[in-house]
């Protein structure tokens, strides 16, 4: 049987990944801006998460918020640029979106909203792939801790509470829709294993 995916905010943290998150998810802030972090667990293993969130070019594989996504400088290394539309029903069309920073071996990626429709000015995200504690001791690596922290003005029509709110949704969502699908590819692939047997 599966196991359901599990989210939660700035929890307990294992002192690795809390060295970690204190690198790259501690933020200066301005009096105008917010920020706020989002931890998702999920069942599969960090090479296989890894291989989605990485895909500049290619953030509908698992942001269901995302309809379409062209390339408009680069080629989904740091430095490139994309424009994205976005599906009915959120308060936005369309985003622009920098990499600024990408590492296959620490597993981090940094993007910024450089333009778009939105209230989201100034935002930057910092997403941070780890394997759990208790998986890299016992040597099976079929758990990922996902850490995404992101930094953006506060509107002057609205408030760090809402901000943060709309924010938090919408990467939770995100992260959410990325266990599911990594979850069902490690299930699959574990599954061929033992049918090769």
């Amino acid at each position: 049987m599966q196991k359901k995916p599990s989210q939660k905010k700035n929890s307990n943290l294992p002192n690795k990944l809390e060295k970690m998150r204190s690198v790259y998810h501690t933020h200066p802030l301005s009096p105008n801006q917010c920020t706020s972090t989002v931890i998702q667990i999920i069942n599969a293993p960090l090479p296989l998460v890894w291989s989605l969130i990485r895909k500049f070019d290619k953030p509908q594989a698992y942001k269901i918020f995302v309809k379409t996504c062209i390339m408009t400088a680069g080629h989904g290394g740091t430095g490139s640029v994309r424009d994205l539309t976005v599906v009915s029903g959120l308060p936005a069309r369309n985003s622009t979106d920098r990499l600024d920073f990408l590492d296959d071996d620490l597993h981090v990626m940094v993007f910024s909203i450089i333009g778009g429709d939105h209230k989201l000015v100034n935002y930057q995200s910092t997403t941070t792939l780890h394997e759990d504690d208790a998986e890299e001791k016992s040597g099976s690596g079929n758990k990922t801790v996902v850490i995404e922290s992101y930094v953006a003005d506060i509107p002057f029509d609205s408030c760090k509470e809402d901000t943060c709110l709309f924010a938090d949704t919408i990467i939770g969502y995100n992260l959410k829709s990325l266990a599911n699908i990594t979850e069902k590819m490690a299930w699959k692939i574990d599954f061929s294993d033992i049918t090769t047997f």
